[in-house]
């Protein structure tokens, strides 16, 4: 890696995360987690031709051990915990496995990933977190028991943990889209009306460019015109 400040992004081979790994790839070094090694492969390639750097480090985010073996020495300046999973079903449908899922890599990994990053960020007396949310953590609705309990868990978690590590230079903010275009949606109609990953990476962008005295705490992020039924 280079002098440049380090960002890790976290469920960085597609969709929102690949899209923020390139983003960041402008003024920060990237170490990209995910389980795809293929594709994390191809998203290095994409930043080294355009200048950047970054680090693909293949890690299962379910599997706590693993995200700690990933990062262990890792100074970053940046932490962008996004991986996440999402299964629509009515709640006795939902198979345990699969809720134990949707808790470990929407939530447990969050946890796993900024205990192994804070640390050192608290030491160096700075750092910024970002968690990928959802407004599904605000709201709720039929078929989402087991997404947006995580998805309010992530609220809660980084809105206490920001008022927690504000003394010590350390900034978090919570970035909540609504309908994002991503490859999970594919067969769902028209969606040209969602937010795209591109406009969820720049919010990313957005937040961590701040000045020093400033934080934005959380974004709220809509489709600028109502979905199409």
């Amino acid at each position: 890696m280079s002098s440049r400040p380090t960002a890790v992004v976290t469920g960085a081979s597609r969709g929102i995360g690949r899209a923020t790994a390139r983003r960041l790839a402008e003024r920060y070094d990237i170490v990209a987690l995910a389980r795809t090694t293929e594709a994390l492969a191809t998203l290095a390639a994409e930043i080294e031709r355009a200048g950047g750097k970054c680090r693909p480090v293949t890690a299962d985010l379910a599997d706590s051990v693993a995200v700690e073996r990933a990062l262990a020495g890792v100074e970053a300046d940046v932490l962008v915990n996004n991986a996440g999973i999402i299964t629509l079903k009515a709640f006795l449908e939902i198979a345990p496995a699969e809720w134990r899922q949707m808790v470990d890599v929407n939530l447990t990994a969050i946890y796993t990933a900024t205990r192994a990053l804070l640390p050192g960020m608290i030491a160096r007396r700075r750092g910024f977190i970002v968690m990928v949310g959802s407004l599904a953590g605000r709201n709720t609705f039929a078929g989402g028991t087991g997404y947006t309990a995580t998805k309010h868990g992530v609220i809660g978690f980084a809105e206490s943990l920001m008022l927690e590590v504000r003394e010590h230079n350390v900034r978090v903010t919570t970035i909540m889209p609504g309908s994002v275009d991503t490859k999970g949606l594919e067969g769902a109609g028209d969606r040209s009306w969602m937010l795209t990953t591109a406009d969820v990476a720049e919010a990313v962008w957005y937040a961590v460019t701040q000045p020093e005295n400033a934080l934005i705490s959380r974004i709220e992020m809509r489709p600028a015109r109502p979905g199409k039924r």
